[in-house]
């Protein structure tokens, strides 16, 4: 018997910052807290809550909710600062599977080219995988022009 599983494209995005590769790998990581939109992506929908990324393999990216909650979003598979990261992404509150995100970070002409790939999304089976792609497609957009926003401006 041979089984056969249907690959559901990986979510690529690219986006270009003022910032050097150093800047942006620290923005996206250390200082996540300062651009994340909350309100929008995250788990309780608070903007009170923050976000917590654990720069090293085994470290997390966690939300801590307004009255201390936390959920882990995420796992530190690959850790390559400043060019590199992959996380085992599971950002629910029960998760029943993890998708994997990779961002690379390069230089390009004055900025900073961030390269992100969502990728996994069979783990979730073909029909839920196909599902959390679509939902996470035009996330990522809002995600990275919050990143965009914050990499304008003054630190």
């Amino acid at each position: 018997m041979m089984l056969s599983a249907r690959a559901i494209e990986p979510i690529r995005k690219f986006r270009t910052v003022p910032l050097t590769v150093e800047e942006a790998f620290d923005l996206f990581t250390a200082r996540m807290a300062e651009w994340w939109p909350m309100t929008s992506h995250s788990i309780s929908g608070a903007a009170e809550a923050i976000v917590r990324f654990e720069g090293r393999i085994g470290g997390r990216v966690v939300e801590v909710g307004p009255t201390g909650e936390e959920w882990s979003w995420g796992e530190v598979i690959a850790w390559d600062p400043p060019n590199r990261f992959v996380l085992s992404w599971h950002p629910h509150p029960a998760p029943v599977a993890a998708s994997t995100l990779e961002l690379r970070f390069g230089a390009e002409g004055a900025g900073c080219r961030i390269d992100l790939e969502h990728r996994g999304w069979e783990e979730f089976g073909s029909d839920a995988g196909t599902r959390h792609r679509q939902a996470y497609e035009p996330g990522w957009d809002e995600v990275l022009a919050a990143l965009i926003a914050r990499a304008g401006s003054p630190s």
